[in-house]
């Protein structure tokens, strides 16, 4: 019911910086929280930074103060600015939304995940 697209992954080296986005699209009326996680190889996905709809923010300790989460209301985007990348930052990162879709008088929760977009920090 709704789709994520994410964009920006790549190759970088060390110090250097990446700049994720994640547009979603479908039946949305709101949304409550949009964020970003991340998952490497052996470990457990793990939450990186996530925005709700307030403008509150929450990062990971290992990333705050490098990364930035923001998000436009207006076109239902999210992007996250990787500074100072380290290779520990080497993993797939997926975004995440949660909010409520209308399809007529029908309001339903959602919770949907992008196909995710691999983060390369290497020489």
């Amino acid at each position: 019911q709704v789709q994520l697209v994410e964009s920006g992954g790549g190759l970088v080296q060390p110090g250097g910086s990446l700049r994720l986005s994640c547009a979603a699209s479908g039946n949305i009326f709101s949304i409550n929280t949009m964020g970003w996680y991340r998952q490497a190889p052996g470990k457990q996905r793990e939450l990186v930074a996530a925005i709700t709809s307030g403008g509150t923010t929450n990062y990971a300790a290992s990333v705050e103060g490098r990364f930035s989460i923001s998000r436009d209301a207006a076109k239902n985007t999210v992007d996250l600015q990787m500074n100072s990348l380290k290779p520990e930052d080497t993993a797939v990162y997926y975004c995440n939304v949660d909010g409520w879709t209308k399809q007529g008088v029908t309001y339903r929760r959602f919770q949907s995940w992008g196909q995710g977009t691999q983060v390369d920090v290497s020489s």
